[in-house]
């Protein structure tokens, strides 16, 4: 199905309102864009995926400043790859000290204010399944999942514990959640 220009522009509007279904919108909808121009410059699916999760991070973080005069996904794309420019330019200088240009700022606040299908799926399956569902995923998403889920912490206690910046915990466990929601429909199907 194809989506106009106007329900795009209109998702957009509503990120910059602070609404997570449009944040979720916008995730889904540029994932595969956004990693698939990654994975064929860095050639890693880890470091591609790493890369796109903080693609959306920052772009999340920086919505108000997108400019509509401009693509939507011409803008991710180009925040993805000066974020791989930078990360090939510290690697190729030898400089491992992870940074962050929001670590210093404040960062905005997406906001979850009601239960998403994905939550809903999570908090319905039985845990013995569910944790066989988890065993599924990624070990990084794994562990995102487990942080929040079984361990209880909030995003920025997981920030603290995986030494990243907030939103890309947010993005990450956005990620995690869609993917083992996509995992839980398929065996649910069969």
């Amino acid at each position: 199905m194809e989506i106009s220009k106007e329900e795009i522009l209109a998702q957009i509007q509503k990120a910059k309102k602070g609404k997570q279904s449009a944040f979720s919108f916008l995730l889904d909808r540029y994932w595969n864009e956004v990693y698939g121009f990654q994975l064929k410059r860095v050639k890693s699916e880890y470091e591609a995926e790493d890369i796109a999760i903080e693609t959306f991070s920052k772009a999340f973080d920086k919505i108000e400043t997108f400019d509509e005069k401009y693509t939507f996904p011409t803008w991710l794309i180009t925040i993805s790859k000066n974020i791989q420019i930078d990360k090939t330019r510290k690697k190729n200088a030898s400089i491992y000290a992870q940074t962050s240009d929001t670590s210093d700022e404040h960062v905005k606040k997406i906001i979850d204010d009601s239960p998403t299908p994905e939550d809903i799926l999570i908090t319905e399956q039985n845990l013995a399944e569910l944790l066989q569902f988890i065993k599924e995923l990624k070990p990084h998403y794994q562990e995102v999942i487990n942080l929040r889920y079984f361990q209880e912490m909030q995003y920025n206690e997981i920030s603290e514990a995986l030494e990243e910046p907030l939103n890309n915990v947010k993005v990450r466990l956005l990620r995690a959640k869609k993917l083992l929601a996509e995992i839980i429909t398929q065996n649910r199907d069969r």
